[in-house]
């Protein structure tokens, strides 16, 4: 009769998450999820939300570029600032 052989538990890789890393797979499955939700709502492919996203998208970088400065200052005539 023989012995079974013993062996060492094999060690097992950790792999050790960064908060950054975590936080895009949060972001991702959070974009996941509000495409689904929308998909429903408004009965349409997936497709569809993609291009309905990627034009929002769009619009409001249209918008940052093309809108007035936040500050600006008027002077007088004699170089004072009103």
């Amino acid at each position: 009769m023989s012995w079974p052989s013993l062996q060492w538990p094999r060690r097992r890789e950790v792999r050790l998450f960064s908060p950054r890393r975590q936080a895009a797979s949060l972001k991702v499955l959070e974009l996941q999820t509000a495409k689904e939700i929308l998909a429903e709502i408004f009965r349409a492919r997936p497709e569809d939300i993609e291009d309905m996203i990627q034009r929002r998208l769009e619009e409001r970088n249209w918008r940052e570029e093309h809108e007035w400065p936040v500050t600006f200052s008027l002077e007088s005539d004699h170089g004072q600032e009103l």
